[in-house]
Order: C-alpha cells, then sequence, then structure tokens
C-alpha cells in the first residue's frame, strides 16, 4: 500500500497521559518510536518539540472525551497538519489492546491516509460554544439584549451573573429581561 505520509505521528490521548508513536519510512524500512508523555503544560510542549525535531508533518489523535482539546491546541502552535479522528473510524482488531498498540496503529492509518479528520473549529469558534464561557457574555456584553453593560469577566459580572430560576419565571418570555430593568 502506498505510503502517503513518510514522517507521521500517532496520539493516544488520556486524562493523565499521552502516549506517542512516531513512524518514518525510509528507503522502504519503517522505523517506529514511542514514548508517553504527561498531559502537563511542560510535558505537551515537550512532545511538541519532540515530534519538530523527528520531522513529523502529520500527527493524528483518537476524539475521547475532551482530552484531546489541551494537546490540540499546543501542537496546533507548530508546523504540523493535525487530524482528529473519530474513534468509531479507527477501531482496531479485537485482541490484546494496549496503549503502544492504540498510538502504532493509529500511525499506521494515517501514513497510508486511512483516516478521514474530524471536524474541529477555530478557537474562536470554540469559544463561542462554550455555554460556561456564553453566558457572562449573553448577560452584559454590549450587543445583547440584557442590560449593555460591559462584562467584567468571562462569566459575566457580578451584579448580573445570577439569573432568575425559578420554574414559574423561566417559562415566562418576560423574564429574560435583565434583572436590573435595563
Amino acid at each position: 500500500m502506498e505510503v502517503l505520509y513518510p514522517h507521521c505521528a500517532g496520539l493516544d490521548v488520556h486524562k493523565d497521559t499521552v502516549v506517542a508513536c512516531v513512524r518514518h519510512m525510509v528507503n522502504g524500512t519503517v522505523r517506529r518510536e514511542v514514548r508517553t508523555f504527561k498531559t502537563t503544560t511542560k510535558e505537551l510542549l515537550a512532545l511538541s518539540e519532540w515530534l519538530a525535531a523527528e520531522g513529523c508533518t502529520h500527527i493524528v489523535m483518537e476524539a475521547t472525551g475532551v482530552y484531546w482539546k489541551p494537546v490540540w491546541h499546543i501542537l496546533s502552535d507548530g508546523d504540523f497538519a493535525l487530524v482528529l479522528a473519530n474513534a468509531a473510524h479507527v477501531k482496531n482488531v479485537p485482541g490484546r489492546k494496549t496503549d503502544v498498540n492504540d498510538a502504532t496503529w493509529l500511525a499506521d492509518l494515517l501514513a497510508h491516509g486511512l483516516i478521514r479528520g474530524s471536524f474541529v473549529p477555530d478557537q474562536q469558534t470554540q469559544e463561542m460554544r462554550d455555554p460556561g464561557l456564553r453566558r457572562g457574555r449573553l448577560c452584559c456584553a454590549p450587543a445583547s439584549s440584557w442590560c449593555g453593560r460591559p462584562a467584567a469577566m468571562s462569566s459575566g459580572c457580578k451584579r448580573h451573573s445570577k439569573m432568575p430560576t425559578s420554574s414559574s419565571t423561566r417559562s415566562s418570555p418576560m423574564s429574560w429581561a435583565c434583572p436590573a430593568g435595563g
């Protein structure tokens, strides 16, 4: 099978660790190296530096919960083409499942162009989609239908951070007016 990406890597991302497998195809021979990194910022930066030093051009990681996001953000600052793989599309053959096997499997699939990447929105769109951040901006953003006061923090100003929560006010359209009467 044709190799599309001779210098690539597969990452198996977990809550506390990232197992990385670098795959190089040189003169028809595959060379792999596997390392494990913690998910602290310092360790993720070390991962990025190692992948760059190895000459990786393409990196794939499996979308598992939200654990892939910090890894993605650190690596997106580098000169890598990042691919987020849907876990259902890259299932390994049943049997002995280890983190090293998963990272190696992802690297092999990527090398041959067999992974279809999932959509990852840009940073601004991700922030807009985050309901925790959006709540404060809806309350006090200048262009909102609320009071028009600028937000003091991303979670909203102290005066307007609590919205009515009783069931009688929640169902009424008038309950969505600014608590300050604006």
